[in-house]
């Protein structure tokens, strides 16, 4: 039975799927609006309807692991999953506002273990799964990085006969597909963290399908892709501002680059049931992109300050979980 409670929490779990597409909509649309392929507005509208699609494209393994596999399910309540959500939102709007490209899926999964530790200590924590987790920090850029300056290569040379105009005209329309693609790949790793969050509350409640089962429901899966396209279409234009020109000048033929090393990353992340950060990904190709070019396009000083928010996120979000959890414990 759906509880006041219970209908409060799952009310905050959507605003932080809200939110998390409003965070990380410069993931998906801060190279095509950078090399002004789509405007900004319609760019997000573009984004936005391809965030909400992914589901049928994409299985629930990323849920499962949020879910079940960060920390221990049998010790997941409501007071922890408050705390989680508390710990995530309150870290996002401090980097969204400050206009850095953070992770909002590790900021949830920070939250998940701040609040797990307060119960439990670190019997809490489902290791194999915060590992996986822990690995795609670096796994994720790394790998967008390097398909990302591959892809460059690969293009430059196919392209070395045509003529400047005819390479920006044909990559100008490819990027409308590129970009189709990683917000394919964004709604798709990033929405079902919020569906791992809910199905976990359901779960504990007694309501998540049959015994030892982790049952995601569909009105779970269309609710979360749906905040998570509603806050993209709000847009994050203080980030789309640091990833798309401060990191490194793009051309349509690298945006096109960037977006498809980025969302190839994602595409192979879901099926695996990783749950990676989108801006760790489209940052690593978006430098990758860059240094294709030459190390000297890159402003190394700005992705320097990038990663630092990258390695601080999951402990930050932890502490503010923490103390949420022991303040949600007054009342609770």
């Amino acid at each position: 039975m759906l509880t006041l409670t219970l209908i409060l929490l799952i009310g905050v779990a959507l605003l932080f799927d809200f939110l998390n597409g409003l965070h990380d909509a410069a993931n998906s649309i801060a190279t095509i609006v950078s090399t002004r392929v789509l405007s900004a507005r319609w760019a997000v509208v573009w984004a936005a309807f391809f965030n909400f699609i992914a589901f049928i494209f994409f299985g629930t393994q990323v849920a499962k692991t949020v879910g079940a596999g960060i920390i221990s399910p049998d010790l997941i309540n409501d007071q922890v999953i408050f705390a989680a959500l508390m710990g995530a939102i309150a870290w996002n709007l401090i980097t969204w506002w400050r206009g850095i490209p953070s992770s909002s899926s590790h900021a949830l999964v920070g939250g998940l273990v701040g609040a797990g530790l307060c119960v439990a200590g670190a019997d809490a924590v489902v290791w194999a799964g915060l590992g996986k987790t822990a690995a795609g920090i670096v796994a994720s850029p790394a790998l967008g990085f390097t398909l990302a300056l591959l892809l460059v290569l690969v293009v430059s040379w196919a392209c070395v006969r045509f003529t400047p105009f005819a390479v920006d005209s044909t990559f100008r329309r490819l990027q409308f597909v590129s970009a189709s693609m990683y917000s394919l790949g964004h709604g798709g790793n990033d929405a079902q963290k919020t569906m791992g969050i809910i199905a976990a509350l359901l779960y504990a409640h007694g309501m998540g399908g049959p015994p030892g089962e982790f049952h995601i429901p569909l009105w779970v899966i269309l609710s979360c892709q749906a905040a998570m396209g509603a806050g993209t279409l709000f847009g994050g234009w203080r980030i789309v501002h640091t990833m798309g020109s401060k990191i490194t000048k793009l051309s349509p033929m690298q945006g096109f680059c960037a977006e498809t090393g980025g969302a190839i990353t994602l595409f192979l992340a879901t099926h695996l049931g990783v749950p990676v950060s989108t801006t760790h990904t489209i940052t690593g190709a978006i430098v990758g992109v860059g240094a294709a070019k030459r190390a000297s396009a890159v402003r190394w000083g700005v992705a320097r300050s990038i990663v630092f928010a990258w390695v601080v996120t999951m402990p930050m979000a932890g502490l503010m979980a923490a103390a949420a959890y022991f303040l949600a414990g007054l009342w609770m």
